[in-house]
């Protein structure tokens, strides 16, 4: 099994004889027949790493570890670059479509586990996430004994995220403009939603170029909610170009040559470890519709 990516579970109490009954009902979008083969090949174990078999029986807290599987997994036909790798941290330039960690249908074609075979790095972990409908800069932290100080730049806001955004005019609003709101998730579940409230998200916008199609917009993010960005803009009546969620969900099939024109462009922050100042730029450039 790859431990990288198995999942681990804690067995709740219930009235299961084995630990397949307990599988089965937990998790019934996997059949029976998966979870046998699983087991016959050696792809569910107990805590200690030992393969598990039909017949092993139930016992409320036991802990075991499964593989994660996704059959039929559809490629992303986009791949990643590597701008910037040392001891410490990977810089990566996300091609839209692709998932930073695995998540419902995808888990080889996920920025994550391809930069973990390619580099040979199985302790890779991400230290923010972008959607997988956007493109640009992913921020790893390599080593585990680094990773709390870079973890705190993004928890104390102590890094200079910017990005860029296609989307309709804004001829009256007035720029540089700040947004702030309150963001919840909303239905479907993942979709988030603008409420009344007390805001919990912030957004700095400006205008870098006025096109015809579209304007070219510089988001600066100073909250980091889901969707946070896209849901701004649309609030303010410029969603998106491409955007499938906001305002409205558009049903149809994911089109490749339609991606969503966000950005993550830049970051820049100052190295916990060295002191000095750091920045990275997307080589990626959105493309006008």
């Amino acid at each position: 099994m790859d431990d990288d990516f198995a999942s681990r579970l804690q067995l709740p109490p219930g009235p299961w004889a084995t630990v397949l009954d307990a599988l089965c009902d937990r998790f019934p979008a996997v059949d029976r027949a998966q979870w046998l083969d699983r087991m016959r090949r050696g792809r569910v174990r107990d805590a200690r790493g030992a393969p598990l078999d039909a017949a092993t029986p139930h016992r409320t807290g036991m802990e075991l570890t499964y593989s994660r599987e996704v059959p039929d997994e559809a490629a992303v036909p986009f791949e990643e670059v590597v701008i910037h790798e040392d001891e410490h941290l990977v810089v990566a330039d996300k091609p839209h479509f692709l998932p930073v960690t695995p998540a419902g249908r995808y888990l080889e074609h996920t920025l994550l586990r391809r930069l973990q075979r390619r580099l040979g790095a199985p302790d890779l972990v991400p230290l923010h996430r972008i959607d997988r409908a956007t493109a640009g800069l992913v921020l790893f932290s390599r080593d585990p004994g680094s990773r709390a100080a870079y973890q705190a730049l993004f928890r104390e806001r102590r890094i200079d995220k910017h990005y860029e955004a296609l989307a309709p005019a804004l001829p009256g609003l007035a720029f540089p403009h700040v947004r702030r709101s309150r963001i919840e998730a909303g239905q479907p579940f993942f979709r988030m939603r603008e409420t009344e409230g007390a805001p919990n998200s912030e957004t700095r916008i400006d205008v870098i170029a006025r096109g015809e199609a579209a304007w070219r917009y510089a988001l600066q993010p100073v909250t980091g909610r889901k969707h946070q960005l896209r849901l701004h803009l649309a609030g303010l009546g410029a969603p998106i170009v491409g955007d499938p969620l906001y305002p409205a969900l558009d049903g149809a099939a994911q089109d490749f040559a339609q991606p969503l024109r966000l950005l993550a462009v830049r970051l820049v922050f100052l190295d916990p470890l060295s002191g000095r100042r750091r920045e990275f730029e997307s080589a990626r450039e959105l493309q006008a519709p």
